[in-house]
This record gives structure tokens, C-alpha cells and sequence, in this order.
């Protein structure tokens, strides 16, 4: 006997994306606006975010080439274990 599927158009064949753009499509020009605000707000977060843990890992990555390079490691050891150029490791 075989098996009966039956397809969910909400997850299957990528039909949940559709239906989400096909309800937007249907908001008045005020929930439209507002839609769109709170999609920016979400970016805007996000990059933030984004922006900040990218500049953490830096610096942790400097810190690190630092500690290194004070113990009398290469820079070129230095740089493919922090993933830093030597470049920059020569500055630090």
C-alpha cells in the first residue's frame, strides 16, 4: 500500500512566501507604511547589531595578535590564526 501525502501550501513548495506577499498586498496604504516601517526597524537592528559584533570580534582578534605578538610569535603565524592580515599585525 502506498503512503498518502498530502501537501501543506504553507510549507511545501515555498507557498508560505507567497502567501505572505499576497496578504502585504492586500494592506490598506496606512498598514502598508507601517509594514514597511517596522521591516526598516527590524534592518536597522539588525545591521546594528551586526555592526557591533563584527567590531567586538576585531578587537578580540587584535587583543589576541597583540598577546601574541608579545610573546615573540611571527607575524605570519599570527595572521592565520587570528585571520588578521600582517599588515595588521605589523601596526599593532
Amino acid at each position: 500500500m502506498s503512503e498518502t501525502r498530502y501537501i501543506n501550501p504553507y510549507t511545501d513548495f515555498g507557498f508560505k512566501k507567497l502567501f505572505e506577499q499576497a496578504e502585504i498586498a492586500m494592506y490598506t496604504p496606512e498598514e502598508r507604511r507601517e509594514y514597511e516601517a517596522s521591516v526598516k526597524d527590524y534592518w536597522d537592528y539588525f545591521s546594528t547589531m551586526k555592526t557591533a559584533t563584527d567590531k567586538a570580534r576585531t578587537e578580540e582578534k587584535t587583543e589576541i595578535a597583540r598577546k601574541l605578538k608579545a610573546y615573540g610569535i611571527s607575524a605570519e603565524i599570527i595572521a592565520k590564526s587570528t585571520g588578521l592580515s600582517e599588515e595588521e599585525i605589523e601596526k599593532i
